[in-house]
């Protein structure tokens, strides 16, 4: 029941703080004048919350790619 609990509680973690992250990221791509950021919406928050920081960054990859 501890394991299970732990779980979840990582994974709310990883999926506040990997929010939090692609907000001040798009915040700061903002102000030096990059008009496309990552969308917050449930399917970034869940591929924050699952893979953490690598997920992020994988969201930030995807969309620069599709800028290409």
């Amino acid at each position: 029941m501890n394991n299970r609990i732990e779980r979840v509680l990582n994974f709310l973690l990883r999926a506040v703080f990997g929010t939090v992250t692609i907000y001040l990221i798009n915040s700061l791509l903002l102000s030096r004048g990059f008009g496309e950021s990552v969308g917050i919406n449930p399917f970034s928050i869940l591929t924050a919350g699952a893979l953490g920081l690598p997920g992020v960054v994988l969201l930030y990859g995807v969309q620069f790619y599709f800028l290409l």
